[in-house]
């Protein structure tokens, strides 16, 4: 018999990160603020354009670090929807569906080939959706193995806000907790 995981509890909701990532992002335009009257000591020197050079470095990492965090909650929260169908084996098509591959898988079920495209089977129609999650975490994946690739999603690089509606659409259509 297979081993089952024990969940944590901890995971996070998207919109507790979009709160944080909200919160980062007025401390950092406070913390470089000219209005303030200080300046940290560190860029004693610098001009008002490189200040506010690095304050756009600095806030493009937020929405890098935060679209990583709500791209890895939501693959918590299929994970877990995943897992929960199999134990309590439930009758509907995706948990039939969910349940071969945990026969053969189990907790090691692939994310884009076995979850998402037993989710693509049961939904047909969210098949752009989830073509759309599937090169979010691509991005996700390039993010967590330190971007030292150059990446082929197209020219436009993913923001924060558009991970957060995606993954807050998934979750509304996958009738996920998120």
């Amino acid at each position: 018999m297979l081993k089952r995981v024990t969940f944590s509890g901890d995971n996070q909701l998207i919109s507790q990160i979009a709160l944080h990532h909200r919160d980062l992002e007025d401390a950092l335009r406070q913390y470089f603020s000219l209005e303030s009257g200080t300046i940290p000591g560190r860029y004693v020197g610098y001009t008002r354009s490189e200040l506010a050079a690095e304050l756009q470095r600095r806030l493009a990492e937020i929405e890098l670090t935060s679209s990583m965090a709500v791209l890895a909650a939501f693959e918590a929260s299929l994970r877990v929807d995943y897992l929960k169908r199999c134990y309590e084996k439930r009758k509907d098509p995706l948990s039939r569906d969910f349940r071969e591959v945990y026969a053969q898988r189990g907790s090691r079920a692939g994310l884009e080939d076995e979850i998402l495209a037993a989710w693509c089977r049961a939904l047909p129609r969210s098949k752009p959706l989830i073509d759309n999650l599937i090169a979010a975490f691509k991005f996700r994946h390039w993010l967590a193995h330190g971007r030292y690739w150059t990446p082929k999603w197209g020219a436009k690089p993913i923001d924060f806000q558009e991970v957060y509606m995606l993954v807050d659409w998934a979750g509304r259509q996958f009738d996920l907790k998120v």
